[in-house]
């Protein structure tokens, strides 16, 4: 009898202990689940995505657009860059930005959650559909409130993110973009070798003063100002002539695949449809949009964390926004005419490129340049060699399309603006090479991590 008790304690001593341990252990994992949900970089990747589809919606030009994801991404970095002690701020390494709010010592903070929170704050200041992304903040930070989070570090990292979302707003309005609100539109030259508005809206000229805009790291807007474009001829022995004649033979002559390379990088936000008298938009994601989305692709592929990826959102929002604003100066500088209405007066007055032309002078390529930018900065990020499915375009209808590297994927977002009739080859190539030597610089003079990391980590 005495030893049955015995057995009977042991047995319900060893019952407790499973009982203390499994609390002990559930109480580990309500922690470690709230970390790991924390950590996870999908929030950041959804809120870039969710801004992408306010730039398209609200119909945001391609400079502009690069402009809003530069800002609400180096605001992403800089609340969230303390998830990863290799990373440093870009305080002093870009023009005017300095002082950046830090998080106070020995408090606990969701940086991932920060991060968010700035991009979302950052976001909300330059676009125009406010309660849409309200609406979609409001439950993507409740998906952090339910995470378990403890409600003080919910509260201090949503303050923290913006705190930094403010400073990174102040810091925006001191680039002259408001100021070159109310400049004159562009002036419509009459000499022949001048662009001019092109069918069906004859748009006047977007943002003919982009170059008065404050670059981000590059010196000015000219510092990587390319050779003029080909002399204008309407001689049809002139290599001009023949350079048009080579975009009608193009278009004559284009191949299933060369139409769809064309119709993949398109990113004309400006498309109009014209059915009797009522002219209608098609809403399109912008270049620079395109970019951003191959940012999450490389990401997710690569599973960057969330520090990491607010760190390639950034280096790739940087390139665009200065890519553009060195583009925008060649283009008003050169102001010259599209293959439409060269083709149209001295070719084949019924010929139509594949993509509607956009309102803006042809040399350089803006798409060119900011896709040599920004696969330099992926390339910078990620390697040379990192092969990726760029999915961008199922949404608009497209299929995907599959790249051995990032400059394999510049390559053709280049050359598809001579297949879609609306840039002569050299636009195509210069443009590319402007950007690609944007891209470089900003890769050595725009610092992300520590030396001793940069020195030490390899490409993932």
């Amino acid at each position: 009898m005495i030893t049955n008790l015995s057995t009977m304690n042991k047995d319900m001593t060893k019952s407790i202990l499973i009982i203390l341990l499994f609390a002990v252990l559930v109480g580990c994992s309500s922690t470690a689940d709230y970390t790991t949900k924390a950590e996870d970089p999908e929030p950041l990747h959804q809120t870039v995505k969710k801004i992408t589809d306010i730039i398209v919606h609200d119909i945001f030009s391609p400079p502009v657009a690069s402009r809003i994801y530069a800002y609400v991404s180096v605001a992403a970095y800089e609340a969230g860059r303390y998830q990863d002690s290799t990373l440093v701020s870009l305080e002093g390494q870009l023009h005017g930005l300095s002082d950046v709010p830090r998080p106070e010592r020995g408090k606990d903070y969701c940086f991932p959650l920060a991060s968010v929170q700035a991009a979302l704050q950052m976001g909300r200041v330059l676009i125009f559909s406010e309660n849409e992304l309200d609406q979609f903040s409001e439950r993507l930070l409740n998906s952090y409130k339910n995470s378990g989070m403890p409600a003080e570090v919910y509260e201090r990292s949503v303050a923290f993110g913006t705190a930094v979302a403010d400073h990174i707003t102040k810091w925006s309005a001191t680039d002259n973009y408001k100021q070159t609100r109310s400049f004159p539109k562009y002036s419509i030259l009459q000499r022949d070798s001048t662009w001019k508005p092109t069918a069906p809206a004859y748009m006047d000229g977007v943002e003919p003063h982009w170059n008065k805009i404050r670059t981000f790291s590059i010196d000015s807007a000219a510092q990587f100002r390319t050779s003029p474009p080909p002399r204008f001829s309407t001689d049809k022995g002139s290599p001009f002539y023949a350079l048009a004649y080579e975009v009608y033979e193009t278009k004559k002559n284009l191949t299933p695949e060369q139409e769809a390379i064309a119709r993949f990088w398109d990113c004309n936000p400006f498309v109009m449809n014209v059915q009797g008298h009522v002219m209608y938009a098609t809403k399109k994601i912008s270049p620079g949009g395109h970019w951003m989305n191959i940012v999450r692709v490389a990401c997710r592929t690569s599973h960057a964390n969330a520090a990491r990826s607010a760190e390639a959102y950034t280096r790739v929002a940087l390139s665009l926004a200065d890519g553009f604003i060195a583009c925008w100066d060649e283009k008003y500088r050169s102001q010259l005419i599209r293959p439409e209405t060269y083709i149209n007066q001295y070719i084949d007055e019924n010929w139509v490129p594949l993509l509607q032309t956009p309102p803006f002078p042809e040399y350089i390529s803006g798409h060119s340049v900011i896709s040599g930018a920004a696969s330099t900065a992926l390339t910078g990020v990620f390697g040379p060699d990192f092969q990726f499915t760029d999915s961008t375009e199922i949404e608009f209808g497209l299929s995907v399309r599959r790249f051995k590297s990032f400059d394999a994927a510049a390559d053709e977002a280049a050359i598809s603006r001579l297949y879609g009739g609306i840039h002569y080859l050299p636009a195509c190539d210069i443009g590319l090479v402007m950007g690609r030597q944007i891209g470089q610089f900003i890769i050595g003079h725009v610092r992300t991590r520590n030396r001793q990391a940069a020195l030490t980590t390899s490409h993932p």
